[in-house]
This record gives structure tokens, sequence and C-alpha cells, in this order.
């Protein structure tokens, strides 16, 4: 049985306060790999800011093709020079940073023809960046990698499921995806009604119809709730861009985001925390660091 304690009422409060502050406080997670500029993936983890790390992007797969990975000015994958990064992938998890591989992007060609297909693009991810091995040549150096990232943004939303499915089948695989915030998504519907993912960073930006504008978070929070209510998924991120440069619409400053949007949404659905587009952005506008102890 507890004893019966008399907290002085200041202390009471503090107490209070603390508990409060640790039962809603929630993760970012960042885009790393398309600017040169950012900083290296050892730097982003140092930061001490992110609990994900999304590596982008995986540009080039399906149909046959042959795989392409694109980090920008990173490193060249095609001549072996990523798999540098190896090491920093392995330190960045040795500091409890989950590092997933995102698939797709807004430009790039990639879609799945068949159930085969997708099986196959499985496959190649398993062996190249995962837990597999079978011989494969690994882009990224030995370093597993926790998960897959889908960021389909091509309107083509044919065995996405498929390859969730066969995915969460090898083992384990953390899978995320980043739909826009119109829903159902046009890409990644079917995928999501799966509820193979772990994490799902909605893109409330460049949206407008669902996004944060001239001071209205109404949109925003209907889509927040639709999305939280119609998904099974283990937890929502509400995604931002980290500047006004880093997208067309949807900017929302620190202090509107961690003062009035994220109360607004923090009690409603499996709120996780917020995704941020992108590391280069982040750098430059110091968004992470402003907001990370009210997210």
């Amino acid at each position: 049985m507890a004893a019966n304690l008399k907290w002085p009422p200041v202390l009471a409060l503090l107490l209070v306060a603390t508990m409060v502050g640790s039962t809603s406080a929630g993760n970012i997670a960042v885009y790393w790999g398309q600017n040169g500029n950012e900083g290296t993936l050892a730097d982003t983890c140092n930061s001490g800011l992110y609990a994900y790390v999304i590596l982008a992007f995986l540009t080039t797969f399906g149909n046959g093709q042959t795989p392409v990975l694109n980090l920008a000015g990173h490193c060249d994958p095609g001549s072996g020079g990523c798999t540098g990064l190896s090491s920093d992938i392995q330190s960045c998890q040795s500091q409890g940073i989950k590092v997933l591989l995102s698939i797709g992007g807004a430009s790039g060609s990639y879609g799945l023809s068949s159930t085969d297909d997708a099986n196959s693009v499985a496959d190649y991810l398993w062996n190249s960046y995962l837990g597999g091995s079978d011989g494969s040549t690994r882009p990224l150096g030995a370093a597993v990698l926790d998960g897959v990232d889908f960021d389909i943004e091509n309107g083509q939303s044919a065995h996405y499921d498929d390859l969730a499915n066969a995915l969460k089948g090898k083992g384990s695989v953390l899978l995320s995806a980043a739909p826009q915030c119109p829903y159902p998504d046009a890409s990644l519907g079917p995928a999501l009604q799966t509820g193979q993912f772990d994490n799902v960073w909605i893109q409330f930006y460049n949206n407008p119809g669902c996004a944060y504008a001239n001071g209205d978070d109404t949109n925003l929070v209907n889509a927040w709730s639709t999305w939280t209510s119609s998904v099974t998924a283990g937890s929502f991120y509400l995604g931002v861009p980290a500047s006004t440069q880093a997208a067309g619409s949807g900017y929302i400053d620190p202090g509107t985001l961690t003062g009035t949007v994220i109360p607004a949404i923090q009690g409603v659905g499996k709120y996780g925390g917020i995704m941020v587009w992108n590391r280069f952005y982040d750098v430059q506008n110091n968004y992470s660091s402003q907001v990370k102890g009210s997210v």
C-alpha cells in the first residue's frame, strides 16, 4: 500500500507539470540526403534533435529497372562512394536513432507492375539495405538500416500494399509512409490500409486545402482527425517544412506550431511528433532546435 504523502503546493504543481511534459513529448523525424550543403549524416545525428533520420531517396525501382540511389551531392553510389556512410549509420543507431531508406520522392522513375514485382523489390531492399545478404551489393556498406519509408508521390498506388506486406514478412523492419494531407492519398491509400506501417508522417504542406494557412489551423486539424481515425498505424506525425523556402505553402512558424497547432492535435489519435522537411532547411532556420522541447 502506498504511503499517504502530502506534497507542498509548489512541489505538487512542479510534479504535475513534469508528468504532463513527459507524457506528451513527441519525436522529430527529418529527411537527409537531398542537399550536399546540409552537413554529414554524423552531424545530423550528433545534433541531438532527431529520433528518426530518413535517407532520401531510392528514386528508381520496379518494372524491371536497376534500382538507383540518389543522395544528391553527398556521394556517388554507382562507384561505391556511399559505402563510407556505413559507420555514420551505425553511429546514429548507437545513439538510439532509427535510420530508414526512403523510396520514391517527388521525381524519379519508379512503380510496381505486379505482386511479383513488389516481391522482387522487397527482396532487393532486404538484401541491399536491411538484414539480408544473398551476396547482393550493399550501396551503403555493411550497416543494416532499421526500415523503409514510402514517399510515393506519382499517383500510382498499385502493389505498394504488396510491397509493405512483403517487407514486414521478412523480419524486423520498420515501415513509415509520407502521404499528402488530402485523404485518402492518391499514391499510398491502399498501402496504408494494410495496417503495416509503424509511423505515418503526413505532409501538411504544398496542399492548401488541408494545410495551415493565414493563421487558420481548422483545415489542418480536421484533416488530422480524418487521418488518425481512418488509418491504423503505430503513430502519426505532423509533417512540416523547416522554412518558407522548403515548400510552396504550409509553413508554420515555431511559435505557432508549439503554441497553437500541436496543442490542437496532440490529444487526437496516436500523435507521435513532427516530421521536418528537410535537414538542409532545418540547419538554415534552426527550426527543430526551436521546437524540440515542445513537440
